[in-house]
């Protein structure tokens, strides 16, 4: 069964809709990537299905339930984890702090979750008491995906997870992603680096002005010309 099947989602800020029928879908051990020019809406996906917008229209169904209407913490609590683009850890606490912040909704011992984190990303291991506003933007982004797997999601959405990144700081960091999806957790991503998203994509979605404008196979739209021509350069 597919995870999370958002459909003809339509809505925005004021009284603007930025989303115009927009539909999204991923299953567990799955990387789904949406991608498209700036002001495509990408985000703002994003954001409704985690319940941070709210829809004029459409529908959010996860695990088969309808959850269009449910509050993010809710969302959370049912097996959701989501990384903003900005803001996404606590830099004056410690990297162990912010991961037990990340664990706000638990009542048992995430002790091994901890641990599973830092196995997950090893170099945060030593840095374990350091600050977290010291650290680089690759190892800030391990720390706010960290967080986010505190709860044990079934589905983590990324909002541009590699926004300036070196090219192989971001290598290594779509390289952890990839391992988390091995794992059986559902992955939708917007990404900037469409290309280098695509190739690890199982699926992927075109966004322009809110609409779906392709969608197919990471490596299928990596060979689609005119999404090649329009919207990677060629």
């Amino acid at each position: 069964m597919t995870h999370l099947v958002a459909e003809e989602m339509r809505g925005g800020y004021g009284a603007a809709d930025i989303l115009q029928d927009c539909s999204l879908e991923v299953a567990r051990g799955e990387i789904a990537v949406i991608v498209g020019p700036n002001g495509a809406g990408k985000s703002t996906a994003l954001k409704a299905i985690f319940g941070l917008l709210g829809l004029r229209g459409g529908s959010v169904r996860f695990e088969g339930e309808e959850i269009t209407g449910v509050a993010p913490q809710e969302r959370v609590a049912l097996g959701m984890g989501f990384v903003p683009q900005s803001a996404n850890i606590f830099a004056t606490m410690t990297v162990e702090e912010n991961l037990e912040m990340g664990a706000y909704i638990r009542t048992d011992d995430y002790t091994e979750t901890v641990q599973d984190v830092l196995t997950l990303f090893p170099a945060l291991t030593e840095r374990r008491r350091q600050a977290a506003g010291e650290l680089s933007g690759g190892l800030r982004q391990q720390v706010a995906i960290g967080r986010a797997l505190m709860t044990r999601p079934s589905l983590l959405l990324l909002d541009e997870p590699t926004a300036g990144l070196s090219p192989i700081v971001m290598d290594q960091l779509f390289d952890r992603i990839t391992g988390i999806a091995k794992e059986g957790v559902a992955i939708l991503m917007v990404e900037q680096n469409a290309r280098q998203a695509l190739n690890i994509a199982d699926k992927g979605y075109v966004l322009v002005q809110g609409q779906n404008r392709f969608s197919g196979a990471g490596r299928a739209l990596l060979e689609n010309p005119d999404v090649r021509q329009s919207f990677l350069g060629g």
